[in-house]
C-alpha cells in the first residue's frame, strides 16, 4: 500500500472511537500515553506525553491521528470526509 492512497489530515477522535469500540478519552489517553501509537497530542505546538498534562486550564490539547497509522493498526482505510 502506497502512502499516497491514505486521505490527507486527520481521521475525526469521534470515528477513531467507533473504530476501537472505546470512547474518545480512552483514545485521547492512549494518544498521549504512547500506547496507541496511531498519532500525536500537542498544546501550543508542544508534544504532550503525560496524561497529568490533561487539564483544562492550561490550554486547549490538538490531536493529529495519522490514517495511516490507523490503517496499521486496525486495518481501516479512511479515505477523508465524514465517515
Amino acid at each position: 500500500m502506497h502512502e499516497n492512497e491514505f486521505s490527507k489530515g486527520s481521521v475525526p477522535m469521534s470515528l477513531v472511537a467507533k473504530i476501537y469500540g472505546k470512547d474518545m478519552s480512552w483514545i485521547r489517553s492512549g494518544i498521549i500515553s504512547g500506547w496507541l501509537p496511531i498519532g500525536k497530542a500537542t498544546r501550543n505546538g508542544k508534544l504532550i506525553t503525560s496524561t497529568e498534562d490533561i487539564d483544562s486550564k492550561k490550554g486547549r490539547i490538538n490531536y493529529y491521528i495519522s490514517p495511516k497509522k490507523l490503517w496499521e493498526e486496525t486495518g481501516y482505510i479512511w479515505k477523508g470526509g465524514k465517515q
